[in-house]
């Protein structure tokens, strides 16, 4: 039987009424950790060019594209390199092959970034720059409204620590339309993101699937519809200790369909030195924390390590 298609809240992120729109957010993140982001600032022929210039990249020859082999989590990782579902028993990595661009901001940061040379692809960096920019100000915005969720300060995670310098990656993705949907490969196997916020937006083909009750048994997937312009927000890890399993970070995956696919995630995470704990709110005598403090760049390393094997 096909899986049901889903249909996600959508919050406008240019909405004048804050409150509403975090009351909407609240309802979001609680009943689906998932959820369409509109208004976000970010034009659609932003986003055209970057598919265009991610398009030319993934075409190029293997050997090319392993000059810019992943280092400190910036540049290339080619098909089955990463194994999201590291779950005993699953030996295959997934069918996609991607590329992570790290920050900007910090000069330290932008000379560990890998950048295609201009004779290879003369666009590239001022288009991922621009998107990257837009992305980082969309998501500091919902993260503010989020903050206003959870009845705290709209500036919350700045006073934490976490937006400075946040650990913010932009990943390019291409899912390789040979491959043949089966039950051993997945473009992207079942996980859940890491972080604070992902911010997602596709080509139009479909594959992403949630799965709401992660830890039911069958469990149920569902299709996410592509709609025009929107992102897809979904929420990580660490957002899902912050407020004590309150708000959901939701298992997903991407399953291939024998269709080539592209898309563009934006990881938002907290500085790397920031502690994450339980919110006062979030918890109680009746309701303690079920996760300890944990340093985020600490976690982090552990999640990637799992995933990579290194």
């Amino acid at each position: 039987m096909s899986p049901a298609t889903l249909s996600l809240p959508i919050i406008d992120l240019s909405s004048p009424d804050r409150f509403s729109t975090a009351k909407l957010i609240r309802q979001a993140c609680v009943e689906y950790g998932f959820f369409y982001l509109v208004n976000h600032g970010v034009e659609k022929e932003l986003l055209q060019k970057v598919f265009d210039e991610s398009r030319k990249f993934f075409l190029l020859p293997l050997e090319e594209k392993m000059k810019y082999s992943r280092k400190e989590h910036r540049g290339y990782t080619p098909l089955y390199a990463e194994k999201l579902d590291a779950t005993p028993g699953n030996t295959k990595g997934d069918s996609k092959e991607s590329f992570y661009i790290g920050p900007l901001a910090d000069h330290a940061s932008i000379n560990l970034n890998q950048w295609p040379l201009e004779g290879v692809l003369k666009n590239w960096k001022p288009t991922m720059e621009s998107l990257y920019g837009k992305l980082l100000v969309a998501g500091r915005e919902l993260l503010s409204l989020m903050a206003l969720s959870l009845n705290l300060d709209e500036d919350f995670f700045e006073k934490i620590g976490a937006l400075c310098k946040p650990a913010a990656f932009l990943r390019l993705l291409h899912y390789p339309g040979e491959v043949v949907p089966s039950e051993e490969i997945y473009g992207a196997s079942a996980h859940s993101d890491y972080g604070m916020v992902t911010l997602l937006v596709t080509d139009g083909v479909e594959g992403l699937q949630i799965c709401k009750e992660k830890f039911k048994q069958p469990q149920v997937w569902e299709d996410v519809p592509h709609i025009e312009g929107a992102f897809i927000v979904n929420l990580g890890d660490m957002t899902e200790r912050w407020t004590n399993c309150l708000y959901r970070s939701t298992l997903h995956r991407v399953m291939p369909t024998g269709k080539e696919r592209y898309s563009v995630a934006f990881f938002l995470d907290p500085n790397p030195d920031c502690v994450v704990e339980c919110l006062e709110s979030c918890c109680s005598e009746s309701s303690p924390a079920k996760f300890p403090p944990i340093r985020s760049g600490d976690y982090l390393q552990e999640r990637f390590r799992l995933t990579y094997g290194s």
